[in-house]
């Protein structure tokens, strides 16, 4: 064993339970220097660096880690904007810890090099030291491309693209910019100064933003190409339709999906009523129907803002699909949770208000077509709670707006967009699709992923290179 595997993994220090319980600050504070420069040294740069293949957008993640070792933090920042636009954004909310860190060879008999935590501390000095640099840009190509979403992934093509000389619009059918960066991720979780920071500097490269601006009702994709002069466009809508339990009572007042919920504390700044005018859902007894980190999100805004509550999901614990740690806060924080049930009926009183939720309890049965064992109502165990508001967080479908204005498009039975996995490229020429509204509901890491893939073959079509799609 070397000296460096004797170093113990830095533990990131945050807020205390109780304190974060009661504010929408972020929880963790983050690395200092010198314990950012510790934690890099225990990196053993591999000859072959697994840690690399795990990561979506393929961030020279040794390399960067090597700039912290020496203290050239400026370098770090810069090293990994080569391969990701939005390094302060994934360093928060990527699950690192299965993808890069799963494969660190450390992590066989110790715990791996918290990469995560690394590129966010490098994000974050360039940010707070006002050192970020604009790289220099190419000759414009004189060819457009126009970005349908402001989300993870069509920032993802536009930061690619704009570096590659082209001109870029995005277009987003909201007033923010950042899709679920900014209306779905909590404040506490992932400041929206931050997220702002990152299109500022997006905007900077010479990337235009459209707010307010749906395509699909205020102009098609068809239009965009045919009387706007796009060369190309990137469909990044998301999954922003949220799915429902379908069970009685769910239109009842007090039902709520955590899309609602979500958009209402982050987008709305419903959590800082009355200095925004849109006042919070403050509930008594709130149940969180889910086990992701949606539900976890729902959950613990609930909880700030003053209500007593518990998460309601029909699997095991190691089977929730929310990160470990976000579920771990959770439960510092005070929620309670109650695993193998499911809600078969809401009940509400004459006014149609919730009052109640009635539970059935589950068991594992035979694992299903996602590997994972699956619930099996036990008969007979029916009980209720008693609440005041339901939050629905069991996922989200694509959005349907672009595809039902462009019937050409190639869709899935599940209404995802079909696109090539080596191009992203449609059935439409010139028209590329990535993130959740082709792979479904998934991590923002992925869908930049997809993005990056999109953006090198959009950038092969206008360059009249073969394979672009």
């Amino acid at each position: 064993m070397t000296s460096k595997e004797k170093i113990p993994r830095q533990p990131m220090p945050e807020q205390a339970p109780e304190d974060r319980a009661k504010n929408f600050n972020e929880v963790p504070y983050g690395y200092d220097d010198k314990t950012a420069v510790l934690e890099a040294s225990r990196c053993i740069n591999c000859k072959k660096p697994r840690c690399i293949d795990g990561c979506p957008v393929g961030i020279d993640i040794p390399g960067f880690i090597v700039l912290i070792q020496e203290g050239k933090f400026i370098e770090a920042a810069m090293k990994i904007k080569q391969r990701n636009a939005l390094p302060a954004v994934c360093g928060r909310v990527c699950p690192q810890e299965e993808q890069c860190e799963k494969l660190c060879v450390l992590g066989i008999k110790d715990k791996p090099v918290a990469i995560g935590r690394l590129e966010r501390f490098a994000a974050d000095y360039e940010r707070k030291h006002g050192s970020i640099s604009l790289p220099q840009l190419p000759p414009g190509t004189g060819r457009k491309v126009a970005c349908v979403g402001a989300g993870p992934a069509g920032l993802t093509v536009a930061g690619d693209l704009i570096l590659l000389g082209h001109e870029v619009t995005v277009f987003e059918a909201l007033q923010e910019f950042g899709g679920v960066l900014t209306y779905g991720i909590p404040e506490f979780r992932l400041p929206k100064a931050i997220v702002r920071a990152e299109v500022d500097y997006l905007a900077r490269l010479g990337v235009k933003f459209v707010a307010d601006f749906v395509v699909g009702y205020n102009s098609t994709v068809r239009e965009l190409m045919e009387k706007h002069g796009y060369d190309a466009v990137f469909i990044g809508t998301g999954a922003g339709l949220p799915s429902f339990m379908n069970v009685p009572g769910e239109n009842l007042i007090g039902v709520y999906s955590a899309n609602e919920y979500l958009t209402r504390s982050n987008l709305m700044k419903a959590y800082l009523f009355p200095e925004y005018d849109t006042p919070p859902v403050k509930c008594r007894k709130v149940i969180v129907v889910g086990g992701g980190n949606v539900a976890m999100d729902a959950a613990r805004i609930a909880l700030r803002l003053g209500s007593d509550v518990t998460v309601v999901y029909r699997r095991a614990r190691e089977q929730m699909p929310a990160r470990a740690e976000e579920v771990h806060h959770a439960e510092e924080e005070g929620i309670k949770f109650k695993l193998l049930n499911n809600p078969v009926r809401i009940i509400g009183d004459e006014r149609h208000r919730v009052t109640a939720v009635e539970c059935i309890r589950m068991e594992l049965g035979e694992p299903d077509e996602s590997g994972r064992r699956r619930p099996v109502p036990v008969k007979g165990s029916e009980f209720t709670m008693e609440v005041d508001a339901v939050i629905v967080a069991i996922g989200n479908d694509p959005n349907p707006l672009v595809p039902r204005t462009m019937p050409e498009l190639k869709m899935t039975k599940w209404g995802t967009i079909v696109a090539d996995e080596g191009t992203m490229a449609t059935s439409v020429p010139g028209v590329y699709a990535g993130g959740d509204i082709v792979s479904g509901a998934a991590t923002v890491i992925l869908a930049m992923g997809q993005a990056r893939i999109a953006a090198g073959a959009i950038h092969e079509r206008l360059s009249g290179k073969v394979g672009g799609g």
